[in-house]
């Protein structure tokens, strides 16, 4: 009994599928996964790289916040943003991170500032964490 599995964020859907064999996700209490079979579930997701095993191949993706809801074998992610692993543009995710560490370096912001500079930083980590786990895995020319 496959999974079916639906990546949404307010702007499209990024990912569907309905022969998922399990899904990695990052939780706030740390990474979970669903298998067929799973128990109902909702919770909170925070930034990391999603993992979606179909047919035996792992596809990955970042996700940035949002919520994961497990309903018998529909799996649904409502994020705050997704990006699939071919759709990263890894120079603009080094350089967003060097501008989050330069806000972050100048320590005269106000509190409001530093949350954003850090909530940046966290996506442009887990864009080029992505990008690296991509990378390693395509076979060299």
């Amino acid at each position: 009994m496959p999974l079916k599995v639906e990546v949404i964020t307010a702007e499209r859907v990024v990912y569907t599928a309905d022969d998922v064999d399990s899904v990695t996700l990052p939780g706030v209490v740390g990474e979970l996964t669903v298998l067929p079979r799973h128990a109902p579930l909702m919770t909170m997701l925070q930034p990391g790289i999603m993992r979606i095993v179909r047919r035996g191949q792992e596809e990955e993706m970042a996700v940035h916040g949002g919520f994961l809801e497990v309903m018998g074998d529909r799996v649904t992610v409502l994020a705050d943003a997704a990006e699939r692993a071919e759709e990263l543009d890894v120079e603009r995710a080094e350089a967003a991170r060097r501008r989050a560490q330069e806000r972050l370096a100048e320590r005269r912001a106000e509190a409001v500032d530093m949350a954003v500079a850090e909530a940046a930083l966290r996506r442009a980590l887990v864009r080029l964490k992505l990008a690296e786990r991509t990378r390693r895995r395509r076979p060299s020319p």
